[in-house]
């Protein structure tokens, strides 16, 4: 390989990995009251009913 291409390809896997790095920080930062939680815990829980029921019905 020449040196243009190893240049290249340190240059992708480096994207690669910043990439992947900025996906994991930004994935921590889901700032979320207590009442979003206890919306999303409800909403879930309703859905879960929901499949139950429909499977039931088959």
């Amino acid at each position: 390989m020449s040196a243009t291409e190893w240049i290249i390809f340190i240059l992708v896997i480096g994207s690669m990995l910043g990439g992947l790095f900025w996906l994991r920080d930004s994935a921590r930062n889901l700032n979320m009251s207590s009442e979003q939680m206890e919306r999303i815990r409800k909403r879930k829980a309703e859905l879960e009913e929901e499949e139950r029921q429909q499977e039931e019905e088959r």
